[in-house]
């Protein structure tokens, strides 16, 4: 994300890779009342605020471990907007017709945007992976689990009882069949579209 200076919030994304509890804490504490505020006044209740809390952490959990996230603007307006379009994807899902939307809490830099734009893309591109990933065949997906895993091709085959070949060849194909279903899904248009 550009040559941007890395802000003193990194320490927030910091303590999620590491499971810092006390500066967990402090995210809980600084951050989470104002997005429960925005949920309850845009027909949420606090229940499902702290859902959205818990998901928008996870995401950004799971793009700093395998993107390196490295933040350059406040964790603050970045956080919130992530938690804001997270909500506002769950009332379009949920077809809810009475949503007053309160705008006047929101002061976000075009870094945020940025940040969070990513990040949602980011997310998208996971769950349309896993969601196809979850229709190939028994057999594709435990040779791909086991690549995933393992780095070695010869271990894998060891581990599954194949040829070394013959679980080169089957990769590639199950990979091909992948990523031509993946690039056939009407949600991966949607997700290039926001690129």
């Amino acid at each position: 994300m550009g040559n941007n200076k890395v802000h003193a919030d990194q320490k927030y994304i910091e303590a999620l890779l590491k499971n810092d509890t006390l500066v967990l804490k402090e995210i809980y504490e600084k951050f989470a009342p104002k997005v429960v505020g925005y949920i309850k006044k845009n027909s949420g209740d606090e229940s499902k605020a702290r859902d959205i809390i818990q998901e928008t952490l996870m995401t950004i959990y799971a793009q700093a471990k395998e993107k390196k996230l490295e933040l350059a603007c406040p964790f603050d307006a970045y956080f919130f907007l992530l938690c804001k379009r997270k909500w506002l994807n769950e009332l379009k899902k949920n077809n809810k017709q009475k949503v007053t939307i309160n705008e006047e809490i929101v002061s976000i830099g075009d870094e945020s945007e940025q940040y969070a734009n990513e990040t949602m893309i980011f997310e998208a591109r996971n769950e349309l992976f896993s969601e196809i990933f979850e229709q190939l065949g028994k057999a594709c997906k435990e040779l791909l689990k086991a690549t995933f895993t393992i780095k070695s091709m010869e271990d894998v085959a060891s581990k599954l009882g194949k040829s070394y070949g013959y679980v080169r060849k089957k990769k590639s194909l199950c990979i091909g069949q992948l990523t031509k279903m993946v690039q056939s899904s009407p949600k991966y248009n949607q997700i290039k579209n926001l690129l």
